[in-house]
């Protein structure tokens, strides 16, 4: 049965498969009108029939700043507002440092913190015009505490992490809250090629569902469960918890 949502508009990017797509499905039968930005709408777009009032798809590069405004002003012009935004597009390079070009990791960049920039400097001026907002900006442990064979994408984590520290402070004066959204570790297709074993994934259908279950929070971070929270906390607190467990993608 889905909640009152009072016509609330999301926009998520990267929202066609994994744990994008899953939070995007509940937020839809919990009675949001979302849209998805994404290079590729396969998924969303067989979802165009059940919510044909409630759905928007528009192919956006996040790396291509005009396609980003466009998008933008695409979902104003169709709802009038945008309440919330979720940065979830991601992408990564899963080798060793010596192994990635630069071009590796300026493309890491320019999706996973230049495009969160890109989306928030779209949508800020209309949260600030409507006196409201939320900004969701998807991190990773990894850009907490590392990760070999991901330092690209660790980085870029990192910088997200800052990022939205900044914005968060920069904000307070304002009714726009940005926070930190920390998924735990799911079985995408993504995740799979890193290679950790099957029983430390989580069902990307139950992160994303729990994740949509919070998008109203203005917590500074959030995650799907206590579970995850504490992982984090624990990781940071003691370092040589993430040696062990990251030490299999080193080789001896």
């Amino acid at each position: 049965m889905s909640r009152p949502t009072n016509g609330r508009v999301v926009v998520v990017t990267g929202a066609n498969e994994g744990l994008g797509y899953h939070l995007l499905t509940t937020l839809l039968e919990d009675g949001y009108r979302v849209a998805c930005l994404d290079v590729n709408g396969e998924n969303v777009l067989s979802l165009q029939g059940t919510y044909p009032d409630r759905l928007l798809f528009h192919r956006c590069d996040v790396t291509v700043g005009d396609d980003v405004e466009d998008a933008v002003a695409a979902v104003v012009d169709r709802w009038g507002r945008i309440d919330i935004l979720v940065n979830n597009a991601a992408v990564f390079s899963f080798a060793p440092f010596e192994e990635q070009t630069l071009a590796d990791t300026r493309r890491e960049f320019e999706v996973n913190y230049f495009g969160y920039v890109r989306t928030i400097r779209a949508v800020l001026p209309q949260m600030k015009a409507q006196n409201r907002g939320i900004i969701h900006n998807v991190s990773s442990g990894a850009g907490l505490v590392g990760h070999p064979g991901l330092s690209g994408y660790a980085s870029t984590k990192g910088a997200v992490e800052a990022l939205t520290r900044s914005l968060r402070l920069e904000l307070r004066t304002e009714n726009v809250s940005c926070t930190r959204m920390h998924p735990s570790l799911s079985n995408t297709r993504s995740a799979a090629t890193i290679g950790y074993p099957a029983s430390l994934l989580s069902d990307p259908a139950d992160v994303g569902r729990k994740l949509a279950r919070k998008i109203e929070s203005t917590d500074a971070v959030i995650t799907p469960d206590l579970q995850t929270r504490m992982g984090l906390y624990l990781s940071q607190r003691f370092p040589s918890l993430v040696e062990k467990g990251t030490e299999r993608f080193v080789e001896a």
